[in-house]
């Protein structure tokens, strides 16, 4: 998605190179609801006013649509100036499966699901954790995640929608994090097993990082004008010590 937008944006304004910022790199095969994204342009270029959402649109594959393009406040950074972000992850536990029309957007799940069982287990992933035991990890980089958010409801179409927050992922967390979660939800695991993830120093090869297609970005969350510069410096310093310290317990 991003390398289709770059290139789009660049052949309107003939610019060669347009590198964009943009407020989560998702797995591949996630779907983005509300992605956000920024790219620096002088006020004064020649091609400015040919960036219109409409122009953009005509020229991208079906599968990528602009919503809205505008200037940007002073200090607005995508990626480093986000509070943050929310996903949703839908399921069917439902023997017959889902919709037709759903079958690229939802996981099929064999057994029943009970939503009490599944909410009671994310309480204990609320908070400042370190989530080790669901993220891939990365060198030089921690897995202490501040998870603001973990919900489970039945939608109109009677399928099980978790929806997660947090200030940032790791790779691959929200699936394993669902992996970890379906168990539990179905009566296999016991509601406190996420509790007991969390306290494991080593990596469990039987939690199961879920497909992709049913994830969705849905929204990034951003302070307020005046306090975009500021929410920037804090980010890019964090993710600084995070690459200095590496993985901490």
């Amino acid at each position: 998605m991003q390398g289709e937008v770059e290139n789009i944006i660049g052949a309107l304004i003939h610019q060669l190179e347009l590198p964009t910022i943009v407020a989560g790199r998702t797995d591949a095969g996630v779907h983005a609801r509300n992605q956000v994204f920024h790219f620096d342009l002088p006020r004064d270029h020649p091609e400015l006013e040919k960036l219109t959402a409409e122009r953009i649109n005509k020229a991208l594959p079906g599968d990528i649509r602009i919503r809205r393009i505008e200037e940007a406040p002073h200090g607005f950074d995508a990626r480093f100036s986000a509070l943050w972000r929310e996903y949703s992850y839908t399921v069917c536990d439902d023997p017959t499966g889902p919709q037709p029309l759903h079958r690229h957007e939802v996981l099929q799940w064999p057994v029943p699901l009970d939503i009490d069982r599944l909410n009671e287990a994310s309480k204990y992933l609320i908070g400042i954790h370190d989530f080790f035991a669901f993220c891939k990890e990365k060198p030089r980089a921690t897995t202490i995640r501040e998870l603001q958010k973990l919900e489970w409801h039945r939608n109109e179409d009677n399928y099980v929608v978790m929806t997660i927050r947090a200030d940032a992922f790791c790779y691959s967390m929200v699936r394993t994090i669902v992996g970890a979660l379906l168990p539990i939800g179905d009566g296999r695991k016991p509601v406190t097993w996420t509790k007991h993830l969390l306290d494991q120093e080593e990596k469990l090869s039987h939690i199961q990082t879920m497909e992709a297609f049913p994830l969705v970005l849905e929204h990034v969350g951003y302070p307020t004008d005046e306090e975009l510069h500021a929410r920037q410096g804090e980010t890019r310093a964090r993710r600084g010590m995070d690459r200095d310290q590496g993985r901490s317990t």
